[in-house]
């Protein structure tokens, strides 16, 4: 690989090689570790990173062909993704929205399981088959361990054991939301703000969302049935499990939803640049949500 005069390369220093006197030098290494820390060091544009042509590099001598060009810029891209990814798993948040889907995994393998073990406990018992529908949760399985057969107890004691479990992780979860975000925590609650929070993908993406879309976050199939048939656009999405909201009156709804969700964005900017709970902030916040519900104030 010889150094020739470059093309079109109208910035001192590339990824592949740096130009001084009109010549281009190419990088002493294709390592992609040592290309990612040079790439770091060049504060430009994007063309920097992607020149106009694999011509620029191999004019510069780094490499000799567009194959070889192809392949090294390949690694460098996957080890910088990797790199990327590895920092965002590293960020506290990522540990609490596991929580969240794990909790809702155990929610939906609980509440599959247990109304399984009532119709097989009815069909056992015809006496039973028309009252089981209307049992849920713990008082179903309580059902199950005193009437259901040795198999259908079986099921239910093991489904009390992940009713536990989902009871610790809950708590875990509240006091983790606590700490990573406290101040969305201290608005909603911390299964809410964890709720958002994994709905958005992390801190930094709930902090950069608009109340707007903060307000229906979680309302997916509502809204997308609102722009296919035009139906009635969503209200709210994960912030309607927040009690303020779902226990407002129904005409204030909508207004509690948007003061709501005004405030959340916030709470998770604060989060995120600050991560200290501002009490100044929660008591004006909670003070706006109830005037908006009709509270004092209004």
């Amino acid at each position: 690989m010889t150094p020739g005069k470059p093309r079109s390369l109208l910035m001192p220093s590339y990824w592949f090689g740096d130009v001084t006197g009109g010549k281009c030098t190419p990088a002493g290494s294709t390592d992609p570790e040592y290309l990612s820390r040079r790439l770091e060091g060049i504060r430009t544009e994007m063309e920097s990173f992607c020149p106009p042509a694999w011509e620029a590099a191999r004019d510069c001598g780094f490499v000799c062909s567009r194959g070889e060009y192809i392949r090294v810029l390949r690694e460098l891209c996957i080890f910088r993704a990797e790199k990327a990814l590895g920092l965002v798993a590293a960020r506290p948040e990522q540990e609490l929205i596991q929580m969240v889907h794990m909790r809702d995994q155990l929610d939906e393998a609980i509440n599959l399981v247990t109304g399984r073990a009532l119709e097989w406990h009815a069909a056992r018992s015809p006496e039973f088959s028309r009252k089981f529908h209307a049992l849920k949760g713990k008082r179903a399985l309580e059902i199950l361990l005193e009437t259901g057969s040795p198999r259908v107890r079986g099921i239910a004691t093991g489904m009390m054991h992940l009713s536990e479990i989902r009871a610790d992780l809950t708590r875990e979860i509240e006091q983790t939301a606590g700490e990573v975000i406290p101040n969305c925590t201290g608005l909603v609650g911390g299964i809410v703000a964890a709720r958002l929070l994994a709905a958005a993908g992390g801190l930094e993406a709930l902090a950069r969302l608009p109340a707007g879309t903060i307000q229906v976050l979680g309302a997916r199939t509502a809204l997308f049935a609102h722009i296919r048939s035009g139906s009635s656009p969503p209200k709210h999405g994960i912030i309607y499990q927040y009690r303020g909201v779902h226990g407002a009156q129904k005409g204030r709804r909508g207004k509690v939803s948007r003061t709501l969700a005004a405030k959340i964005a916030l709470a998770a900017r604060i989060d995120y640049f600050r991560g200290e709970r501002d009490e100044g902030f929660l008591d004006n916040a909670r003070a706006a949500v109830e005037r908006a519900a009709g509270g004092p104030g209004t």
